[in-house]
């Protein structure tokens, strides 16, 4: 008990979260006079995930695409193609960020990358100073259900090796990702459209749709590689992520030449330590998994939750809150090693299905984001609007509740997230 206290105490000191979970791992193993080669064991069957190959392929053509001037093309296409419509540019922005999040995985770095680009072009277009904080502080997160996606990807490796519930593929994740994402931006889109319904609209004008469509020739056709190449059978998903990252590489360094070569190295290593924290808890954390079985933690959290929850309605009632709050406290990524072997059981006991509670996680650390008090876009766009958080608690909120309906009916309607996969897999042949 002293020890567990201990390693609390170290995480609220600061001390690194891999650390922690590593420390809990030898302890457990040593407590269970198990060889403590077993985390090195684990660390190695990293190298035998060839699904893993795609987390820093993608991850890097996300920061090289974030470090060109692809957002601003982007940004200029969907503004030719939208803007003619009452809260054309909102869309705008909901459509650039959730796209550009897609391929970083890091609500931050949208925030950052397009946040110059979208404040001030909201203001100078009439949108009100907190609608547009808002919304560019809530898009910020909005992608994460759309392929190809890290967390998406990191959940199916995490609860493919924990071989609970039935099995599943990353394709299908991609899959299950896509109605209930395009129901978030639907539902903010709409939102948009009627909140500044009586703000000027830009002209459309087939001339300047025309030049946008030229100029973001090439990244266009990203979506298709990614996903075409997925689901035609041409690529794996680790496959396809090394083609999309030449695919970019190409464009954005020898064609636009708007990343030099000099400037490679930086953008690689910035992208690489992100990977690299998240193999490291990774591999720590599939060890602390084997402690926790062997325990039989999952089991034993399950009798405990039944005993007190009786219906699967309850427990989703319950784990949507306890979600919200966890997207509060916790950055994506670790969320996902600690609490999916935790969770992932107790939900299929519950009758939940895998790719469903993966979509359900998602979404409620999508909204955890900028969830008040503490949620990390809240101080990531406080800093870079110079705004106070006060500001930004009220400029989240209707987007917050928004987001939130859509949540309860992503939870609550199984169907959505699992009837594009029914549909189009068919290896896939049941909707729980």
């Amino acid at each position: 008990m002293l020890i567990v206290v201990a390693l609390i105490i170290l995480a609220l000191l600061g001390t690194p979260l891999f650390a922690i979970i590593a420390a809990s791992a030898l302890l457990g193993f040593y407590h269970n006079e198990i060889d403590l080669m077993v985390v090195a064991i684990e660390f190695y069957r990293l190298a035998d995930m060839s699904i893993l190959l795609a987390i820093p392929l993608f991850t890097f053509a996300g920061f090289l695409l974030s470090e060109s001037q692809a957002p601003a093309r982007l940004m200029r296409l969907t503004q030719a193609l939208l803007g003619w419509l009452p809260g054309g540019l909102a869309m705008v922005s909901l459509t650039a960020c959730a796209l550009l999040t897609a391929f970083t995985g890091a609500s931050g770095v949208t925030i950052v990358a397009l946040g110059a680009l979208l404040y001030p072009a909201l203001i100078k277009a009439g949108y009100r100073e907190n609608f547009s904080l808002g919304l560019v502080t809530t898009s910020g997160s909005l992608g994460l259900l759309f392929a190809p996606s890290l967390p998406l990807i990191l959940y199916g490796v995490i609860a493919q090796q924990m071989s609970v519930g039935r099995p599943f593929t990353i394709d299908e994740l991609f899959l299950a990702g896509v109605m209930p994402g395009l129901l978030m931006l639907i539902m903010l889109s709409a939102w948009s459209y009627w909140r500044n319904r009586k703000i000027g609209l830009t002209r459309f004008t087939v001339n300047e749709a025309w030049q946008a469509l030229r100029e973001s020739r090439w990244e266009l056709p990203l979506p298709f590689i990614v996903l075409g190449g997925i689901y035609s059978g041409y690529f794996a998903v680790s496959e396809a992520a090394a083609v999309t990252t030449v695919y970019v590489l190409i464009v954005e360094v020898l064609i636009h030449r708007e990343i030099s070569l000099s400037q490679l190295p930086a953008v690689m290593r910035s992208a690489m330590v992100m990977v690299g924290g998240i193999l490291v808890i990774l591999g720590v954390s599939l060890a602390s998994t084997n402690v926790m079985i062997d325990a039989d933690v999952p089991g034993r959290l399950f009798e405990f939750v039944h005993d007190h929850i009786s219906s699967r309605l309850t427990f989703l009632i319950a784990l949507n809150v306890f979600l919200l709050i966890l997207g509060m406290m916790l950055d994506i990524f670790a969320a996902l090693v600690i609490m999916i072997p935790l969770l992932l059981p107790i939900a299929v006991g519950y009758g939940v299905d895998p790719v469903h509670l993966g979509i359900i996680f998602l979404a409620n650390m999508q909204i955890g984001y900028f969830t008040p008090p503490v949620g990390m876009n809240l101080f990531i766009a406080s800093y870079r609007f110079q705004r106070p958080l006060l500001q930004l608690y009220q400029a989240t909120l209707p987007f917050f509740f928004i987001l939130l309906l859509a949540v309860l009916i992503i939870t609550y309607w199984p169907a959505l997230t699992l009837g594009l996969p029914a549909w189009l897999l068919p290896s896939y042949s049941k909707i729980s």
